[in-house]
C-alpha cells in the first residue's frame, strides 16, 4: 500500500510541475532562468538517452558546463579510473554488475580494465586498448611506473605490459588477502591511491602498502575505515566516506592509531567533517528511486531527497582549471540522486577542520536523467575534475535492495539495458582545460620541475615518478625546493620525495621546523621520528593543532625509555582535545599505566579516562588493579576517580577498535582478575553516583573465589557449532561492511549489534531484521531476505547470538522459514517500535 501510494504522490507532483510548464532543458538554458533551477518533471520515460540527448539534462551553476571525454561502445559499464603519467585513461569495467533481468552480479571472469587515448588531442578519447580483461570484480587500479596494481578481490596484483602495447602480459600476485571474493559487491576492500607520505592507502580493508625498490610492497598495518574510494588534500590529510554521510579526514596517518592494541577510541581517525543534519542535496528531478522513498519524511514535499542516498568517493579538489574558489573543497558524488555535491573545508585558524554545503541551495551538477549515476571522481591531469558515469537504472546491489525499490526497479523497468557508460570533464567559462602531460619520457630534473605545478595530478605524479627512480642525483634540487620554493605545496612535496628516497637531510627536517605552513611543519616532526630533538619537543606549543596532534603521534615513536614522559607532559598542556588524546594513547603500548600516573594531577577527564581504559584493556593484573584500587578510594578526587569507571567500562565492555574482541576477554567469558579488587567492590556496595558506576563493571569481573554467574544458555552441539562457524563467514561477507569484524559498526551506536538488545532477545526480532531490514534514525539496515537462503540466515543469526560475548541459543533453519513464510507480504523495513514485540518470547505456543 505504501508503494501505491507513492507512486500516486510521485505522479501527483509530475502532474503539478507539468502543468506549471516545465521542461528538461540544457545548462545554458537553465542559467537563462536562473539557478538554482526548480525541480524538473519526471521524464515520461526512463529508456536510456543517446549521449547528446543526456548532456541536455544536466543542471550546473553559471559559468560551469560538462563535455564529453568517452562514451558507449568506447568505454561500457566503468567504475573507477586512474591516469598515466601520458595522460592516458586506464579504466575498470564491470559488466558484472546487476548484469541481467533479476540484478544478479557474475563471478565469472567477464570484466575488462581498458585504456582510453586522445589520438588527435582534441580532449575526447577516440582510442581503446583492453589492457587487462578476464577480470573477477576488480575494484581498485593505481598506475605505477613500471606497472599497474590491479585489485581483483581476494588477489592484489602488480601487471606489467613489457613491450609498449599498452596490454599487460605478465602479472605478478602481490598479496592474496585484498579483500575477500565471496564479500559483497558494496563492501569489500578499495582505493590504492597514493598519499603524500608515500602510502598506498586503501578504503573498507585493514592494512595499507608501501612500494619498496624493485616494485616490491610492504603491507603497513591499519583499521578498516571508509566505504569507496580515497583522496587527499594538499596538505597530505586523507579523506573518505561513508553511505549517509560524506565528508571524514584522517587528521594523523592511519598507522600511528594501529600500533597499540589497547587503544579504545579513535577520534582523529576518520573524523566526521560533516553531520548528516548540517548538510542538504538539491536534486533537480523528483527521486521517487530510493532505497527508503517510502518514508515521507525521506522527500521533500516536491518529491526531492533531503539527503544522501549513497554518498561516494569524496574528491578534494587540486586542480589548476577551475574557479579558485574551488581548490579545497571536496566534491561527493550520489548516484541515486543522479548528482554530485560540493562541500566546503574550513579551517578555523588554528588547524580544526570542519565542513559545510558549498552552495546553500543547489548542486554543482545535477541531472534529470534516473541513469545518470557518477560512481568516480577524479583529479584529473589537466586540471579539471573526471565524473565517471556508469550509466544504468540500477546502482543498489540486490543483497541490499528494499522491496519497495525491487518493485520500482522492475515497475520502471531500469534493470536493462547496461553495458553504457560516459566519462565527463566539468570545465568552466573562464579557462580552457590544461595540456596533456608527457612525463613518463621525461627526466628526473624534469620531474622536479614539475613539483613547482599548480595542478596536485601533476605534482603527485613527479613525486611517485621519482620515488620510483630512486635516482638520488636529483638530491640537491629537491633540498633546494624544500628549504626555499615559494609555494609550501612544492615544499611539501619535495620533502616527502626527499624521504621516498631516503634521502632527506636531518639539517633540512629541522631548519622546516619554523616553516610558515603547519603542514611543513608538521611533515618536518614526522622526518624527524625517533630522535628526542629540543627542537622537536617545543613544538608542543605551536600555534597549529595540525602540528601538536602531528607531535603527539610522533612522540609516540620515541625510544621506549622516553615516550611516556613526554606524552604525559603534551597531554597535561592539550589533554582536554580529544584527537590529541586518542593519538597520544595510540603510542603509548604498554606504558599507559605510567602515563596515567604523571597525568594524576593534571585534572584531564578524558585523557585519564583514555589512558584508564587502555590499562584496563591491556590486562596487565598490577596496574588493573592500582587503577581500580583508586577508584574505589575515597580520598582521591572524584574527577579522577569518575575518570577511571568511564574508562574501566570502555576497557570491560566490547570489541577493540582493531576487531575481534579485547585481550583476556573470551567469547562467553567475563572479564578476569587474579585476585578481587577490594576497593572497588567495597564502592559498588555503596550508595552514589560513583557506585552506580562501579557495579556493572563489578558485575563484569570475575576473580577467584567469586561465584561464577550461572550461564543459562544451552551448550551446542555439534551441528550448531557448524552453523556457527558458518554464519562467521556469512557475517564477514554481508555485514561486517557496516557493522565491523567486531561488531562495534562504522558509526558508533547505531550500527553497534555487539551492544544491541535485540541480539541475544528472543531471536523472532533479530530475524526479521535480517530478512527485511529495520529502519534507524541515522539510516536503514538494508533487508538480507533474497540474498540468503534459510541456511545463511540461520547460520549468520546464530553467529551473531554467540559472538563479542554472548551465549544466546542458536538458530535453526527451520525457525528462519517459518519467520520468512509468515511474514511473505512484508514490503517494508521493520521499525524499532514493531520489533519491540517480537524481542520477548510469547507466553505460550510459537
Amino acid at each position: 500500500m505504501r508503494f501505491v501510494a507513492s507512486l500516486w504522490y510521485n505522479a501527483r507532483v509530475r502532474i503539478k510541475l507539468a502543468v506549471a510548464g516545465l521542461t528538461v532543458v540544457g545548462a545554458a538554458l537553465a542559467w537563462q532562468r536562473g539557478w538554482p533551477p526548480p525541480v524538473q518533471p519526471l521524464p515520461q520515460s526512463t529508456a536510456p538517452l543517446p549521449v547528446a540527448e543526456a548532456m541536455k539534462t544536466f543542471h550546473l551553476p553559471p559559468g560551469y558546463k560538462l563535455e564529453l571525454v568517452a562514451a558507449e561502445p568506447l568505454i561500457q559499464d566503468p567504475i573507477v579510473m586512474d591516469q598515466d603519467a601520458e595522460g592516458r585513461l586506464y579504466v575498470i569495467e564491470m559488466p558484472a554488475f546487476a548484469m541481467d533481468l533479476e540484478m544478479r552480479d557474475s563471478l565469472e571472469p567477464i570484466c575488462s580494465i581498458v585504456v582510453l587515448e586522445d589520438t588527435n588531442n582534441d580532449g575526447r578519447m577516440d582510442k581503446r586498448t583492453v589492457f587487462m580483461d578476464k577480470l573477477v570484480l576488480p575494484r581498485a587500479i593505481k598506475v605505477l611506473k613500471n606497472g599497474v596494481l590491479v585489485g581483483e578481490p581476494p588477489n592484489l596484483w602488480f601487471v606489467k605490459d613489457t613491450n609498449g602495447d599498452l596490454k599487460a602480459d605478465s602479472k605478478e600476485l602481490v598479496r592474496n588477502d585484498f579483500g575477500r571474493k565471496e564479500a559483497n559487491i558494496e563492501h569489500n576492500a578499495n582505493g590504492l591511491f597514493w598519499s603524500m607520505d608515500n602510502t598506498i592507502n586503501l578504503s573498507e580493508w585493514n592494512w595499507n602498502l608501501r612500494w619498496t625498490p624493485g616494485d616490491k610492497f610492504e603491507m603497513e598495518p591499519g583499521l578498516v575505515r571508509g566505504q569507496w574510494n580515497v583522496s587527499q588534500d594538499d596538505g597530505g590529510r586523507i579523506f573518505r566516506n561513508w553511505n549517509e554521510q560524506p565528508l571524514f579526514v584522517d587528521v594523523v596517518a592511519m598507522r600511528y592509531y594501529a600500533r597499540n592494541p589497547n587503544l579504545t577510541r579513535t577520534r582523529g581517525l576518520y573524523e566526521v567533517l560533516i553531520e548528516r543534519n548540517e548538510t542538504a542535496i538539491w536534486p533537480v528531478r523528483p527521486t521517487p528511486g530510493l532505497q527508503r522513498a517510502y518514508r515521507e519524511e525521506m522527500l521533500r514535499p516536491d518529491g526531492t531527497a533531503r539527503t544522501y542516498a549513497s554518498s561516494a568517493d569524496p574528491l578534494i579538489f587540486r586542480g589548476d582549471r577551475l574557479p579558485k574558489e574551488l581548490q579545497g573543497t571536496a566534491f561527493v558524488a550520489d548516484s541515486p540522486t543522479n548528482l554530485v555535491h560540493l562541500i566546503r573545508i574550513d579551517d578555523d585558524g588554528t588547524g580544526r577542520l570542519k565542513a559545510r554545503d558549498f552552495y546553500p541551495k543547489g548542486e554543482i551538477i545535477a541531472s534529470t536523467d534516473e541513469r545518470f549515476r557518477p560512481v568516480n571522481l577524479y583529479g584529473a591531469a589537466d586540471g579539471t575534475v573526471y565524473i565517471i558515469d556508469m550509466y544504468r537504472g540500477v546502482v543498489q546491489d540486490l543483497a541490499y535492495q528494499t522491496d519497495y525499490l525491487k518493485t520500482y526497479i522492475k515497475t520502471n523497468k531500469l534493470e536493462l539495458p547496461v553495458g553504457y557508460g560516459r566519462i565527463y570533464r566539468l570545465v568552466h567559462e573562464s579557462m580552457k582545460p590544461g595540456p596533456a602531460p608527457k612525463l613518463s619520457k621525461a627526466s628526473p630534473a624534469e620531474w622536479v620541475k614539475a613539483l613547482e605545478h599548480p595542478n596536485g595530478w601533476w605534482r603527485d605524479t613527479a613525486q611517485q615518478l621519482l620515488v620510483q627512480s630512486q635516482d638520488r642525483t636529483v638530491t640537491p634540487a629537491l633540498t633546494k625546493l624544500a628549504r626555499s620554493a615559494r609555494d609550501w605545496r612544492t615544499r611539501l612535496h619535495a620533502m616527502w620525495t626527499l624521504k621516498g628516497l631516503n634521502a632527506m637531510p636531518e639539517a633540512l627536517a629541522l631548519q622546516s621546523l619554523d616553516d610558515k605552513s603547519p603542514d611543513v611543519r608538521a611533515a618536518a616532526i614526522r622526518m624527524l621520528e625517533g630522535k628526542a630533538h629540543a627542537a622537536v619537543l617545543k613544538k608542543i606549543d605551536d600555534p597549529s593543532w595540525i602540528v601538536r596532534r602531528q607531535l603527539a603521534a610522533s612522540l609516540g615513536e620515541l625510544p621506549k625509555e622516553g615516550r611516556a614522559p613526554a606524552l604525559a607532559s603534551l597531554l597535561a598542556r592539550h589533554g582536554d582535545d580529544p584527537i590529541t588524546v586518542d593519538i597520544a594513547v595510540s603510542g603509548l603500548a604498554g606504558q599507559e599505566g605510567a602515563a596515567f600516573e604523571s597525568l594524576r594531577s593534571a585534572n584531564k577527564p578524558d585523557a585519564s579516562a583514555m589512558l584508564a581504559a587502555a590499562v584496563l584493556r591491556s590486562r596487565d593484573e598490577t596496574e588493573v588493579q592500582k587503577l581500580l584500587a583508586v577508584a574505589g578510594d575515597a580520598s582521591q578526587p572524584e574527577w579522577l576517580r569518575k575518570a577511571i569507571l568511564t574508562g574501566a567500562e570502555s576497557g570491560t565492555a566490547g570489541p577493540s577498535r582493531g576487531g575481534g574482541r579485547p585481550p583476556g576477554l573470551a567469547r562467553g567469558a567475563g572479564y578476569s582478575l587474579q585476585a578481587e579488587p577490594k576497593a572497588l567492590t567495597a564502592l559498588a556496595a555503596s550508595a552514589g553516583a560513583l557506585s552506580e558506576m562501579a557495579r556493572p563493571l563489578v558485575a563484569r569481573m570475575s576473580w577467584p573465589g567469586k561465584p561464577a554467574p550461572k550461564n543459562t544458555a544451552p551448550p551446542l552441539t555439534a551441528e550448531e557449532q557448524r552453523l556457527v562457524a558458518e554464519g562467521e563467514k556469512v557475517y564477514g561477507n554481508f555485514c561486517a561492511g557496516c557493522h565491523k569484524a567486531d561488531g562495534s559498526g562504522d558509526r558508533g551506536g547505531a550500527t553497534n549489534i555487539a551492544a544491541s538488545a535485540l541480539v541475544g532477545a528472543y531471536p523472532q526480532a533479530l530475524l526479521r531484521v535480517i530478512l527485511h531490514g529495520k529502519e534507524g534514525s541515522t539510516g536503514l539496515m538494508p533487508p538480507l531476505g533474497s540474498a540468503l537462503n534459510d541456511q545463511q540466515v540461520a547460520a549468520v543469526t546464530s553467529y551473531i547470538r554467540r559472538a563479542w560475548g554472548r551465549t544466546a541459543s542458536a538458530v535453526p533453519a527451520a525457525d528462519v522459514k517459518e519467520t520468512r513464510g509468515v511474514n511473505k507480504l512484508r514490503k517494508t523495513p521493520w521499525t524499532e517500535a514493531e520489533l519491540k514485540r517480537f524481542s520477548v518470547s510469547p507466553a505460550f505456543g510459537r
